[in-house]
């Protein structure tokens, strides 16, 4: 007998340090570095070009127009003279203005490279975020899927990888932007005129520090925010999928109400966003306008004194637009910069979840043989138990019935079988291995089943069926649709097989829906078949259709049928009672009709309402 943990997770000491790798800032740029190296690069040389066309206009108007002396590196001075000097650009300004146009150029290149290189780094980065969500989904446990909503998981692998992708392809970029210009003009202008560079520089402390607080203000705001947004996805996700019950039941204004309620407080929430931008770039604008006021205000006068020439007024007047607007820009890089990482944190919360993970030493294992239950225990949580000391034993090949009321544990013995779930003490063989001894993929591969509420995707009929075996030809979708009872129905339809069915398969009755997914359970050709109510939604007739074709077809496969109906129950091997996770009682449909209990209640009622159906029908 053995003991294990109720989590269906098996520890894993790397699996946290694994995903926060996967989606730190870091391990994000990494495979993408030479990408982002040529856009810094190209980044700091764009800079540069900028910075060159007001010194190359300041050199027209100061040294070529106005005759003062060159004010630039030797190196400079001596290219001038070997191409003629000032003279020859006196005579031929052609030369300073295809000069201007050159820079120009040349920045317009750079900016080029910087928007291509970080454009396809922040894409590759957002496609590898998005496929290892994606895989990582599906290897999280089925618990986690039973608690999470859909909604907020689609927004999460969508807007949030989104938000990652728009910093990385825009604002990474800027901030080295903004460092190169500050660098560089600052060190440009100290060599032209140090009183004016503080004049120009004076309010960049002031609009870096207002850039600071409105981030603080703004990143708990963008949480929240990106909270409601995930709320009101799922609201949505969930009345669209549930369309026909909303009609059904006549909930339209309900539902709308819902829905902008959590869209209500969405609207809210971003509001108070462009409340605060607009306090900031306001703030932001006064003080940069006053700047360039003051800069042309204290330069005129200087020029007018003969403190600087006309053109480093120029230089001035170009540059403190170059510098402030980039510090200014700051607010928008940090705010950004917060969103991206509240996006990076949520996306986290996934990834950092644990995989779901076989117990170590698990192996492949021939299903084909008794199943063995033994003072099994399970609950979900704490507050109750839903098996209770559970003990049977299936023989191989054996049709067993399980007759329940809701909630006495039919479908958890399923789950445990599939080790969906992990029982929290107890025993579970299949021919003599405990199920924790073996692969779950093996354990879902070999074990078929029917649920009570079928999935279909928006695909062909044949796709549905042959999504558990794609190998199947159209001989054996056939088959396995005769099986299920459905293969005349889908006869009828204009497209036969090929019909599309809609999401969820709305298209379709639910009775077809049902026999569709026997069918592609059937195509597995599993060990183990197991129908959880799965035969509810058709009629006693096809019912009864479908038990005659199982029967035929069955070999050595092991079946369980969980249902209500005493006719879809009668003709098994052994029908169990479960009642408060415990067995109450087991025998043939003949015994338990004499026996008082759970099985001869639910009988005479059912016998009872079709003699009253077939009296009503004989009238």
């Amino acid at each position: 007998m053995s003991t294990i943990t109720t989590s269906n997770v098996e520890p894993n000491k790397n699996n946290k340090t694994n995903k926060n790798n996967k989606s730190s800032f870091k391990t994000l740029i990494k495979p993408n570095l030479h990408l982002f190296t040529l856009s810094i690069a190209a980044t700091a040389f764009g800079a540069i070009f900028q910075l060159l066309a007001p010194l190359i206009i300041r050199f027209t108007v100061d040294s070529v127009i106005s005759n003062q002396p060159i004010d630039a590196p030797a190196f400079i001075v001596s290219f001038i003279e070997r191409i003629g000097g000032v003279s020859f650009l006196r005579v031929n300004l052609w030369v300073c203005a295809l000069a201007v146009i050159s820079v120009s150029l040349g920045e317009g290149l750079f900016t080029y490279m910087r928007g291509h290189a970080t454009s396809a780094a922040s894409e590759n980065v957002a496609k590898k975020l998005k496929d290892t969500l994606y895989m990582h989904i599906q290897k999280l446990p089925y618990n986690y899927h039973v608690k999470a909503q859909t909604g907020d998981l689609i927004q999460r692998c969508t807007s949030d990888v989104e938000t990652v992708r728009n910093f990385l392809g825009s604002q990474v970029a800027e901030v080295v932007r903004t460092v190169f210009m500050v660098v560089f003009s600052v060190y440009i202008m100290l060599g032209t005129s140090v009183k004016m560079t503080l004049v120009t520089v004076i309010t960049v402390p002031v609009i870096f520090v207002i850039a600071i607080i409105f981030f603080r203000k703004v990143k708990s705001t963008f949480m929240l925010s990106d909270q409601k947004e995930g709320e009101m996805s799922a609201a949505l996700q969930e009345n669209l999928s549930g369309v026909r019950v909303v009609r059904a039941f006549g909930r339209q204004k309900y539902e709308m109400e819902k829905f902008d309620k959590k869209n209500s407080e969405f609207r809210n929430l971003s509001y108070k966003l462009i409340h605060y931008l607009a306090l900031y770039w306001g703030s932001s604008d006064l003080f940069c306008f006053a700047q360039i006021l003051l800069v042309l205000v204290v330069g005129i006068n200087m020029t007018i004194a003969g403190e600087i020439t006309l053109g480093s007024l120029w230089v001035f007047d170009r540059y403190v637009g170059m510098l402030l607007w980039p510090v200014r820009h700051m607010g928008r890089i940090l705010s950004d910069m917060g969103k991206m990482q509240i996006s990076l944190g949520r996306i986290n919360e996934i990834l950092n979840t644990p995989e779901e993970t076989d117990t170590e030493g698990a192996t492949e294992h021939n299903l084909k043989g008794d199943i063995v239950f033994e003072n099994v225990n399970f609950s979900y949580d704490e507050s109750k138990q839903v098996l209770n000391n559970l003990t049977f034993t299936v023989k191989k090949g054996e049709t067993i019935a399980i007759l329940g009321t809701t909630g006495s544990g039919k479908s958890t013995i399923m789950h445990i079988l599939l080790r969906l779930y992990d029982y929290n003490s107890g025993s579970v063989k299949i021919n003599g291995k405990e199920i924790t001894e073996i692969k779950k993929q093996t354990l879902r591969e070999k074990i078929g089943i029917v649920l009570q509420e079928p999935f279909l995707f928006s695909k062909t009929i044949k796709e549905n069926i042959q999504m558990a075996n794609s190998r199947a030809g159209d001989f054996e979708v056939e088959s396995v649709s005769k099986a299920a009872a459905i293969h005349d129905s889908i006869s009828r339809f204009e497209k036969g097989y090929d019909t599309i069915v809609g999401e969820k398969g709305v298209t379709l009755s639910g009775g077809q829906k049902q026999r569709i997914a026997i069918a592609r359970t059937l195509i597995k050709n599993s060990e183990i078949l197991i129908f959880d109510d799965s035969l509810s939604a058709v009629d006693t007739e096809t019912d009864a259709q479908i038990r005659r074709a199982l029967s035929e077809r069955k070999t050595d496969v092991t079946t369980f049928i969980i249902s209500q109906r005493i006719t879809t129950l009668m003709e098994a091997d052994r029908i169990f009672i479960i009642e408060n996770g415990r067995i109450t009682g087991c025998g043939k449909h003949e015994e338990l009709i004499k026996t008082e209990g759970l099985y001869k209640r639910i009988w005479d009622i059912q016998t009872m309402l079709e003699g009253d159906f077939e009296s009503e029908a004989a009238i």
